[in-house]
């Protein structure tokens, strides 16, 4: 992207209604209006553009970026990292076995103590359902308090990094790589993704991904189908949103037992592995029992229940099913892949071979989906902001 495509997203940013992301978080999709959330979009898009045309992004002269990840992450870590350095952050993990977490600190103490420079908390908490979403809205709580305190000299923004709930900065990204495909928001309209379980040789994998899938792509009058075998649902209150949001927008959201239905005719497929949500119900309460045989029989039950449908797979077959056989094929990342990472999994090898390079494509909007997020959280007027570092033109590398 040129100087000239770069201030035209600047001017179409101005014409958003995005004011009230300032000083806020950025937990789910569904509660930011699509002003909201095409603003993080295109801010994401110039924040690409200005990096390509080796001009500073930096806004903060100092400043830290403070991360909590209670899971495992590749992509999401380094995203975030890699998000918060351009806009000119530092960033420090929390890790909750070095401090005083382990001693019985509470969370708003916590929050306190870690915040005292810090401009953004970024934090991955999806391993119980109930538990995540929830967590992050205590961390939030605590550092407005200690904001309107005199504790705090500013309040960090929240960036949920994957919840129980939704995983908004895997939608999003999910979603400008849907926009970039098409060639523009505007041509996905009547667009069918299908949001299809698959088999997985691993256990308990987060609901967050499909949820935030159906949660987000709704909004935008596309053809949205949810699959998964009978026990496989995900949090009906989701379903609710996505119902409404695909009646509000013109779209539709429909579910079914059957990948074969859903891949029909689709346009963008995305199977993808995730347990089932009363099992995941079931974990929280045995964790919170402390129950360690129990979980490792839980374990064992949902693996073999998993293995009664090895048939949910992404073969070539199933692919030449799509809307001209040629669907775009979607994963969030690492996928299980047949004969590669696992005897049998999510995808058969050849198709995510031919994909692999749009997937890594797919991934890269990532840090610049979260730098969006925390720029709009940090500056009220984001249009006047950029065109002065555009203005500006300071390198970014001399």
């Amino acid at each position: 992207m040129d100087r000239i495509g770069i201030e035209e997203l600047i001017r179409e940013l101005a014409t958003l209604d995005y004011q009230k992301m300032y000083n806020n978080d950025f937990l789910l999709t569904w509660e930011k209006s699509i002003d909201e959330i095409s603003a993080t979009f295109t801010v994401a898009e110039i924040l690409r553009g200005m990096r390509e045309q080796n001009i500073s992004s930096r806004i903060f002269d100092s400043g830290l970026g403070v991360s909590l990840f209670r899971d495992n992450s590749t992509r999401t870590r380094f995203s975030f990292t890699s998000a918060c350095n351009l806009l000119g952050l530092e960033v420090q993990d929390l890790d909750e076995g070095k401090s005083q977490i382990a001693h019985g600190e509470t969370v708003r103490e916590t929050a306190n103590m870690v915040s005292f420079m810090a401009d953004v908390i970024g934090i991955r908490d999806d391993m119980y359902i109930g538990k995540g979403n929830a967590y992050m809205r205590n961390v939030a709580r605590s550092v407005q308090s200690g904001h309107d305190e005199g504790v705090l000299e500013q309040r960090p923004t929240l960036v949920n990094l994957q919840c129980d709930i939704d995983h908004p900065t895997q939608s999003m990204s999910d979603m400008l790589h849907i926009i970039k495909h098409f060639g523009g928001i505007e041509n996905l309209a009547g667009k069918r993704i299908a949001m299809t379980w698959a088999y997985s040789p691993s256990y308990g994998k987060p609901l967050s991904v499909p949820q935030g899938v159906i949660g987000l792509m709704t909004r935008f009058g596309m053809d949205v189908a949810l699959a998964h075998p009978e026990g496989y649902e995900v949090m009906p209150e989701v379903e609710e949103v996505a119902a409404r949001q695909a009646a509000e927008s013109g779209g539709r959201f429909t579910k079914s037992n059957s990948m074969a239905e859903a891949f029909q005719d689709a346009d963008i497929v995305y199977p993808k592995s995730w347990a089932p949500f009363a099992a995941m119900e079931k974990r929280t309460d045995l964790y919170g029992e402390n129950d360690m045989d129990g979980i490792k029989a839980l374990e064992r039950e949902l693996l073999s229940q998993n293995k009664k449908h090895m048939n949910w797979t992404c073969t070539e077959e199933l692919m030449a099913t799509t809307h001209n056989g040629s669907a775009l094929y979607m994963h969030c990342l690492p996928a299980d892949i047949s004969g590669v990472s696992c005897e049998h999994g999510e995808v058969e090898a050849s198709v995510f071979d031919r994909y692999r390079v749009a997937q890594y494509k797919e991934a890269s909007y990532k840090p610049y989906i979260i730098a969006a997020m925390i720029f709009l959280s940090k500056q009220k007027n984001s249009a006047d902001i950029l065109q002065s570092l555009m203005d500006r033109a300071t390198p970014r590398m001399f």
